[in-house]
């Protein structure tokens, strides 16, 4: 009986040790999302208007196919490859937030970055609704 015992309780230890071995303890899947990791050097740099998507486009597609969700820390620029990381630093206040471009835009020529609802409330933006940022390009995105 004790040798049952000890089969059994190497077996639970073993199961218990592949088990933990196959979770994560990430929030996410995407090993391209860098807020989970260190920071990085800058690649590129840009300055200008920063403006944010208004809540009716929450939903809809964007031009790389995903659907805007207003909750979520993402962007559109005119030339940056989609799922380009990007830090956005409010001039103004000091705050930023790391977002990823999945989407095009702006369709003002005279901003460079259209952040989405949640990106916004990060810088303090919703009130103004324009706000001069600095963009750094933290990592190149796929396409």
């Amino acid at each position: 009986m004790e040798l049952f015992k000890r089969k059994r309780l190497a077996g639970l230890l073993i199961l218990v040790v592949v088990l933990s071995a196959c979770s994560s303890t990430r929030e996410t899947t995407d090993w391209h999302d860098i807020r989970n990791y260190p920071p990085r050097e800058i690649l590129e740099t840009e300055e200008g208007v920063a403006s944010y998507y208004h809540n009716k486009f929450h939903g809809r597609l964007t031009a790389n196919g995903e659907r805007y969700d207003r909750h979520e820390l993402t962007a559109a620029h005119r030339d940056y490859p989609f799922g380009t990381w990007l830090r956005v630093i409010s001039v103004d206040n000091g705050n930023s937030v790391i977002v990823r471009v999945n989407d095009r835009g702006p369709h003002v020529r005279s901003r460079i970055i259209d952040l989405s609802r949640a990106a916004a409330e990060q810088l303090d933006m919703l009130h103004d609704g324009l706000m001069e940022v600095r963009v750094e390009v933290l990592a190149w995105g796929d396409s």
